[in-house]
This record gives C-alpha cells, sequence and structure tokens, in this order.
C-alpha cells in the first residue's frame, strides 16, 4: 500500500500543497514543481492521486491510466494541460495545469437561470465539446461538477477519467463496465456500454442545459441499472412547464439534446453552439410547443419498445465529426444580378450533396446602414436590412432545403472579409463558399480582395468560385482555389 501522502510530501520533483478534494476515488493536491526550469513550472498545478490498497475500488486507477493516457493527446484552452504522470507500479500521479474560474457547480446551485446566461454557459460548453470530438474524444462525464468558467467566458473540462479517444485502448470498454459516467448525466448509449459515439455528450449538456434552466435533473438520480434504464423510454417533464420563463427557443435545444437516439440530436457539439447564440435561426418543432409530458398510455407504449431495445456501436468521432459540416456562404445581396451568384449556388448545391448532416449558414455583409433615417421603410435602417435578409432568402430558395438546415445572417461591417472571418470563428465554420474578384475588379489586385484576405486568414477550408473567362456568358462552372 502507498505511503500516506501528506502537504510537504515530494514525489519525482513535485512538492505537494494544499489538499483541494478527496474524493472516492483519489485525492488533488496543489503543487509546486521543485525544479523551475522543468516545463509547467511557472504555471498553477494541481496533482492527481488515485486510491490504491485494500477495499479500494479499482475504478480509480483505470480512470488514471484513461486521464494519463488521453490528456497528452488533448490541447487548446478547453482542456488542462498534462504535465507529467507517475508510474502505476510505483506512484501512480498525474500533475495537470490548474484551471483558475469558477465551477459550473457553484453557478448550478442558483439556478434557474435567465435564457440568456443559459444561452452563453450553454455555448461556451458546447464550444468546449466541439474542440474535443475535433481531436478525436469524448468526455463521458460532463456534468457541472468538471466544468470551470474561465474569466473570458470560455469553458474547460476537467476529469477525463471516463474518456474515450479513438486513437488510445478504451480500458473503461475493455473491462466492460457498464454506464460508466454520472447517473443523472449519462445517455442511453452509456447505459448499454457503447462509448464511440460522440452525441452522448451533447446528451449530458441537454442535461446540464436543462438544470440551469429549470433547477431540476430530467431524469432525476437513479441509482440501480433499471432507473438508468428509464431514459430509453421516459420522456421529461418540458423545461417550460417547470420554469415558465423557459423560451420555446430554449426548450426546443434542450429537449433535441436530451432525444434518447442519437440521430434524433444535434449532428455535433458546434450546431448545438450555433443555435444557442443564434435564438432567432432556431427551427421549432412540436418539442418546443409541448407544454406537458406524454400520457400515462403513450409512456407504457414508449417503455414497451424501449425494454428489449439495444443499441449498436455507431462510428469514431473524427469520422462522425467530418460529416456533420457547417457550411458557410458569403452572399453579395449588394449586387443580387451579378453572374457569379448562379455559380455559387450550382457549387453549394453540389457541396450539399455530400453531406446528409450539414448546416448551411448564408451570410451577407452590407458595408453600412443609414445614420439619418428616412421617411420611408426602404431609407431607414431596420429596412434596408430586411431588404438584404429578403434577397437572402430568394438566394437560397432554388436549393430547397428544410428550415433546420438552414440559417440567414445579414451583417454590418466596413470591412466584409473581417466579419466573415470573425463569424467563421464564432460559429465554427468547417467550410467557407464565397466568389473570386470579377473582371471590373482585378485592378485592385488579387492580394487585396475580400477573397483573398479570408483564403489567407481563415480558420477553416475556403471555396472560392470564379467564372472561367472561356465561359462567361456561356453556362458556367466553378473552380475551387
Amino acid at each position: 500500500m502507498r505511503e500516506r501522502l501528506v502537504p510537504g510530501s515530494e514525489i519525482d520533483g513535485f512538492r505537494l500543497g494544499e489538499r483541494v478534494h478527496a474524493g472516492a476515488m483519489g485525492e488533488i493536491f496543489h503543487v509546486t514543481c521543485i525544479d523551475p526550469q522543468r516545463a509547467g513550472a511557472n504555471i498553477p498545478l494541481v496533482m492527481k492521486l488515485p486510491r490504491v490498497g485494500p477495499d479500494q475500488p479499482t475504478e480509480g486507477l483505470i480512470s488514471f491510466e484513461t486521464e494519463s493516457m488521453i490528456l497528452p493527446a488533448l490541447s487548446g484552452p478547453h482542456v488542462p494541460r498534462f504535465i507529467a504522470a507517475g508510474a502505476i507500479a510505483r506512484t501512480p500521479y498525474v500533475v495537470i495545469e490548474w484551471i483558475e474560474g469558477e465551477s459550473l457547480e457553484s453557478i448550478r446551485r442558483r439556478a434557474p437561470l435567465p435564457a440568456k446566461e443559459v444561452a452563453r454557459i450553454g455555448a461556451a460548453l458546447a464550444d468546449a465539446l466541439h474542440s474535443l470530438h475535433r481531436q478525436d474524444a469524448i468526455h463521458h462525464d460532463l456534468k457541472p461538477e468538471n466544468v470551470i468558467l474561465r474569466a473570458n467566458g470560455e469553458a474547460a473540462l476537467i476529469d477525463f477519467g471516463f474518456a474515450y479517444h479513438a486513437n488510445y485502448p478504451d480500458l473503461l470498454g475493455e473491462e466492460k463496465r457498464y454506464a460508466a459516467g454520472s447517473a443523472p448525466y449519462i445517455s442511453p448509449e452509456q447505459v448499454f456500454g457503447i462509448r464511440s459515439d460522440p452525441r452522448s455528450d451533447l446528451f449530458a449538456l441537454g442535461v446540464v442545459l436543462y438544470e440551469l434552466a429549470t433547477g431540476r435533473l430530467p431524469f432525476g438520480v437513479p441509482r440501480t441499472q433499471a432507473g438508468l434504464r428509464d431514459r430509453l423510454w421516459l420522456d421529461p417533464m418540458p423545461p417550460s412547464q417547470r420554469n415558465a420563463d423557459c423560451p420555446p427557443w430554449l426548450q426546443e435545444v434542450i429537449l433535441r439534446c436530451l432525444e434518447p437516439r442519437a440521430d434524433d440530436r444535434y449532428p455535433s457539439a458546434a450546431h448545438v453552439s450555433f443555435d444557442l447564440r443564434h435564438s432567432d435561426q432556431v427551427p421549432l418543432t412540436m418539442r418546443a410547443r409541448k407544454s406537458r409530458q406524454a400520457g400515462f398510455f403513450a409512456q407504457v407504449r414508449r417503455w414497451w419498445r424501449a425494454r428489449r431495445k439495444r443499441i449498436a456501436p455507431r462510428r469514431t468521432p473524427r469520422r462522425f465529426i467530418t460529416a456533420t459540416p457547417i457550411i458557410m456562404v458569403a452572399v453579395d445581396t449588394m449586387h443580387p444580378s451579378d453572374p457569379r451568384q448562379p455559380v455559387i449556388q450550382r457549387t453549394t448545391a453540389r457541396i450539399l450533396s455530400h453531406s446528409a448532416d450539414f448546416r448551411l449558414v448564408c451570410v451577407s455583409v452590407i458595408r453600412g446602414l443609414p445614420t439619418v433615417e428616412g421617411p420611408t421603410l426602404a431609407e431607414s435602417a431596420s429596412g434596408m436590412h430586411l431588404e438584404h435578409f429578403t434577397r437572402l432568402r430568394h438566394w437560397v430558395e432554388p436549393l430547397r432545403l428544410p428550415p433546420q438546415r438552414l440559417s440567414l445572417h445579414v451583417i454590418e461591417s466596413l470591412s466584409p472579409a473581417d466579419a466573415i472571418l470573425d463569424f467563421a470563428r464564432r460559429n465554427h465554420a468547417d467550410l467557407i463558399v464565397l466568389g473570386a474578384p470579377g473582371p471590373d475588379e482585378r485592378a485592385l489586385a488579387w492580394w487585396r480582395s475580400v477573397a483573398s484576405s479570408v483564403t489567407a486568414s481563415a480558420p477553416c477550408s475556403v471555396h472560392v468560385v470564379r467564372i472561367p473567362e472561356r465561359e462567361r456568358g456561356n453556362d458556367a462552372d466553378s473552380l475551387g482555389v
């Protein structure tokens, strides 16, 4: 059995400070690095030590192995920086960055929260999950205690002991430890030990959003396997019935995340983030209008269908995320008759044909609205905004897209390139489609065009569409640059 460690103890060049947490599976201490030249010596650190010895659960050691294996493969502001790990045969530990900020658990105690605050926190959480999923990992233990909100509003995820990574052995899966995670938040597929679908994290996100919006848990705190299975059929009380101030668009987002079938949830965390940041663009379905739980007989039918239900494993995160893109198209509504417009439309249609779970975002950037209102609607700022929004809607009509696949945005900016880039970054665009400079714009030089600025600085791939000179005036095609 490992000797008892107390503040002041030294392990592999780290000195233990104050103990900040003691749980069933381990302890956490603040630590300082004795060697000032060592990586991470100048940032706040903590050491996590699993409990080992007689009568100690093996989950602690498995979680330690999982976290020490996965954390080094992750990066970015949404995860703690990995510093070091100790040998499991000698003194198992993991040293990571101590993230400064407010625990979501302390915020949860103030629930129910206003809808705007729920959306702000939820979008930050969705950003963190999207970053994680793009790195081939699934958290599998999202809950308020495992979220830190930084001062800049970003969310950081901690405790990766139940995590899954597509490129590493799944230790929990190999041990056949079903329903690994926290009972109120795990997804239906986790109940059956299915751990390879990132939409499991979206279900947990839905539980967190429900809790922040209502102050209650949608499925309570089940303590048995049978209780966990209830979420396969149990219809949760609509959030608006527990908090009358919960708007329809927020109820739509929450209940879509909580769908028992993963295919009925959002296709990716980026899509959740988008809807929470653009509440006016959320397509409302029967979920938004629900005013009560399903009736007794309806619930019995749901239970009967779920009682023998088995869930098949899904594909790995990387392939799943790239199959659910957010495609952003920059549309020039200032010149609706520009010959490049139909070419961009056809190009967009071809791109969309390669995905079944896309979200198309059409953006128009107008350089300025009137500072002095005119006497008519057309001469007012709101009237001009409406006019460009209407032109966007006309532009996209030939694509015949369902509302849930589409959102339209008119942005006022003196720099169209900066506006396009900022919107793409904030909304996790996977591809930007826009037109190349026209013949009358060549005098400006390629390096000064909006297309070149966006291509040079975009956070994602860019498809630049132009009309080849030999085909100008005929049926034009597009070239991707």
